[in-house]
């Protein structure tokens, strides 16, 4: 019995502080709000499909790296073939690469960090960007060591006009 009566007197007391409390009862502090998630990188902003990891618009002179279709390198300039020897376009894969290699066809002429992309022989390579080439995608001297290192055989290539 006497248990009952602390009860009763405790609910009692109670009930009466918050009416004469002016109602305040006291409340468990919300839980803290989760942390945000950490922001995904942005899409790709190339005209390229997500399995390319290189993308070249011929329209506007610029190449793109990509990693699930997201940038990871690019935009930067390029120059292509001029019109007798326009670079295709299309969906192609890296065949083979050669740092140091020099054209068989064109004078014995110096193509370093090429990456050929094509069946007949044309890649992406250090060349003039003030000269259009004979095909090939011409690279700054500081992108051409950055698609060497990035692209490995197999990996896809797109070119789009």
């Amino acid at each position: 019995m006497r248990r009952r009566k602390s009860f009763t007197a405790t609910v009692a007391a109670l009930t009466l502080g918050s009416v004469i409390g002016g109602g305040a009862v006291a409340q468990a502090a919300p839980a803290p709000a989760p942390a945000p998630a950490p922001p995904s990188p942005a899409p790709s902003e190339t005209p390229c499909a997500p399995t390319a990891r290189a993308c070249v618009d011929l329209s506007t002179q610029q190449t793109w790296l990509q990693e699930n279709g997201h940038v990871v390198y690019g935009p930067v300039p390029i120059s292509s073939g001029k019109p007798a020897a326009p670079t295709p376009t299309g969906t192609f894969q890296v065949q083979w690469k050669d740092v140091d290699h020099r054209s068989s066809e064109f004078d014995n002429a110096p193509m370093p960090y090429s990456v050929f992309f094509t069946l007949n022989g044309v890649a992406f390579h250090q060349g003039s960007l003030e000269r259009s080439s004979n095909g090939c995608v011409h690279l700054s001297t500081s992108a051409a060591p950055k698609y060497f290192g990035s692209l490995a055989p197999g990996d896809e290539v797109q070119v789009v006009r």
